[in-house]
């Protein structure tokens, strides 16, 4: 053999050596906004992926907050750098939907690569959120909360009321209210975080209330928000303006900055996320609990069921079929049932399967810890409506920031409830209709 034969070989054997592992392992980029502890889970579970197979390789990369992941992601589709799964909050998924090219459906990507694949295996209320109104998925529920209603039972004890009846209705949150505000809790007798998601979205969903037109904007982008034509809308409001007056109920802000205020012991009852529950765990220093979102009695049918918040994962297009079914098989790792129930009772995030549900709920694990049910009970309370599955409209982030205008603008008297629910509807109109221009382009 001559020395130009042999280099050559050596050429050749040292390419496919080198080629080799790129064929053998395929790695699946996965962007994300989780921090902390939370960041702890996702790496574990990529992990734990990576360690059940050799074709493989998941690889979590955070991205910043949901909004600069969302961004972030959006960003390098544009570039052609998209990663295959990227984490995007609920309030994106309008945002993602329009984004032409950008995705590849769930229920596309568990059929192309063969992947077993049921909807219904899933709690509707969150499949529900990230499907079309024909039932297809387009996203794949992870970190899955609702809002609930926390409160302090050494307080209620203070005030004479028993901690073991957290009060159901808004009428009896309101009496409380003032009973605790009497009893020394002065400054918020109760309040809420997340403003609009508490007293628009959770509100229209809870009591089977719709927001717009088309489904609440899940069946199509020419949506019309017709909310404030509700008198219960606008009954809420009136009571939550006469009640700011005198702190039987205080404003804590547009997002969830203030939720220190129930930790603190300064407001007595607190809606929030049932995500708040490891917050409250480890800073409350008072015996506390949880309950489902109050009600209005008089509104028929009442309470419907709660939506979601979190996130779900988002597959980005124009990714290689083989790539595509590494994909697909993370996803039916991560719904294993006992995969499932782990997350669930190690994390407090909501299993996300009606299997996983029913065996923690069947081990009896909710009879210690049951403020973990409470978020599960909501979203399972009712089959979901066109009123309740969710709401799905582009530019959402910045109509919720609108919605909290107005309603900052009631609350500090610069006008009426009506007035203020008007303006709500007409400029979240407006930007609606700017959405499905650009969208449209």
């Amino acid at each position: 053999m001559t020395m130009k034969s042999r280099i050559l070989m050596s050429v050749a054997a040292f390419a496919l050596a080198g080629a080799s592992p790129a064929f053998a392992q395929a790695e699946i980029q996965w962007w994300h906004a989780m921090t902390g502890a939370n960041n702890d889970v996702i790496v574990k579970l990529a992990n734990d992926f990576n360690a059940a197979q050799k074709d493989y390789k998941v690889v979590p990369v955070y991205k910043g907050s949901y909004p600069d992941t969302l961004n972030a992601g959006i960003a390098a589709f544009r570039a052609g750098q998209a990663p295959h799964i990227l984490q995007v909050f609920e309030v994106g998924t309008g945002t993602m939907m329009s984004a032409k090219g950008a995705i590849k459906p769930v229920y596309e990507l568990m059929k192309d690569a063969g992947e077993a694949f049921d909807p219904k295996a899933y709690l509707p209320a969150i499949t529900g959120y990230y499907s079309t109104a024909k039932g297809e998925m387009l996203s794949f529920p992870f970190n899955s909360s609702s809002m609930v209603m926390w409160y302090n039972k050494d307080a209620f004890k203070k005030a004479g009321l028993d901690p073991a009846k957290p009060p159901k209705t808004w009428p009896e949150v309101f009496e409380d209210a003032k009973k605790l505000k009497a009893a020394g809790y002065d400054k918020c007798g109760f309040s809420n975080a997340w403003a609009t998601w508490a007293n628009i979205e959770q509100f229209g969903a809870w009591h089977n209330v719709p927001l717009s037109t088309k489904v609440n904007g899940m069946a199509g982008t020419d949506a019309v928000m017709t909310f404030n034509q509700s008198p219960l809308f606008l009954k809420h409001w009136t009571n939550l303006v006469e009640l700011q007056k005198d702190k039987t109920y205080d404003y804590s802000g547009r997002t969830n900055n203030g939720e220190g205020r129930f930790t603190s012991g300064e407001c007595p009852i607190f809606l929030t996320s049932s995500g708040f529950f490891g917050n409250v765990q480890a800073n409350a220093k008072f015996d506390w609990g949880n309950a489902p979102m109050p009600y209005y009695p008089d509104v028929q049918g009442a309470p419907q069921n709660s939506i979601i918040g979190g996130a779900s994962l988002w597959v980005m297009g124009g990714k290689p079929a083989n790539e595509y079914k590494g994909v697909a098989k993370f996803f039916t790792f991560l719904s294993d049932v006992d995969r499932q129930v782990k997350l669930h009772t190690d994390s407090g995030y909501l299993p996300i399967t009606k299997a996983a549900y029913e065996k923690v709920k069947a081990s009896g694990f909710y009879k210690d810890k049951p403020f973990l049910e409470t978020p599960l009970l909501e979203l399972t309370n009712k089959e979901p409506t066109d009123n309740s599955k969710g709401l799905r409209y582009g530019s959402l982030v910045q109509i919720r920031d609108v919605w909290s205008e107005e309603l900052e603008a009631a609350l500090n008297g610069q006008k009426s409830p009506k007035a203020a629910l008007d303006a709500a509807v007409e400029r979240g109109n407006q930007m609606l209709r700017q959405f499905e221009r650009t969208a449209s382009k």
